[in-house]
This record gives C-alpha cells, structure tokens and sequence, in this order.
C-alpha cells in the first residue's frame, strides 16, 4: 500500500453519528500506517476533508441528519474527490445497487469484518491513486 504523496501516510476518513463505528474501525487500522480522521456530521467531515489530504471515506448510510449521498455529493465537489464506501448494519442488495450506481467505491456491511476492511480499503485506495494519476498526466499533457 502506498502512501499519500502529501502525508506519507494512508489517511481514511470515517464519516458516523455513531462512536462505537469510529472505534471498531481504529482498532481494525491501528497495526498499520494508516490515519483514521473521524466526523460524527457531514459538516465536520467537510471541514476535516477541507484540511486533510484523505483519500478514502467510510461513511455510515444514515448520518441523521442527511445520508450517505449528501456525503457524496460534497466528496464530489473536491478537486481530487476521496473514494468514498458505504458502511451499513443494513447492507442488503437494494443499498448495493444504490451506492455503486450513484458512484460509491464498496459498501461494507458492520459489524466490520477486518478482512473486508482492509480489502475494501486498499481497493479504494488504489482506485483513488490511479485516478489521480490519470488526471496528473492530463494536467501535464494540456501544459
């Protein structure tokens, strides 16, 4: 797993009203070289994106009050939006064609199983670093 460019560091963001989420995540990411950033609102987790290189948010389908497609549409907004997973005690079909139609990257289902967390992690990470990628060597070529 590569690091980000600015940090040196993997930094995730974990967007949920509730603090045992927050919790079961940073027991899952405390033996790595990741950063966990914790909001328990979408305007925190702006505010945190606003001044944090992060390039993966979980965030909990139900932010009470608004959704994981508020979160979203202000991770989209972003020059270099993050890959955003859905996490949900609900995780049925309906919200799995929903978030990946919509543009989300995973959605995990809690509690989190470790193994998954981490696959679905580096998955979205790896997106994310390719994009950004992609879109270094475009801004370079248009030059």
């Amino acid at each position: 797993m590569q690091p980000s460019k600015t940090t040196g560091f993997l930094s995730l963001l974990s967007i949920s009203p509730m603090e045992d989420d927050h919790v079961s995540l940073q027991s899952i990411v405390r033996h790595s070289a990741w950063i966990l950033h914790k909001a328990d609102s979408l305007s925190a987790a702006l505010t945190v994106l606003g001044k944090h290189d992060i390039s993966v948010v979980l965030c909990a389908s139900d932010l009470m009050p608004g959704r994981w497609t508020d979160a979203l549409r202000g991770i989209n907004s972003l020059p270099q939006p993050p890959s955003l997973i859905v996490t949900s005690r609900l995780a049925d079909e309906r919200l799995w064609a929903e978030a990946l139609n919509l543009g989300a990257w995973d959605v995990l289902a809690q509690p989190f199983d470790h193994r998954e967390v981490v696959r679905s992690v580096k998955s979205a990470w790896q997106h994310w670093h390719n994009q950004s990628q992609t879109e270094s060597k475009l801004v370079r070529a248009a030059s």
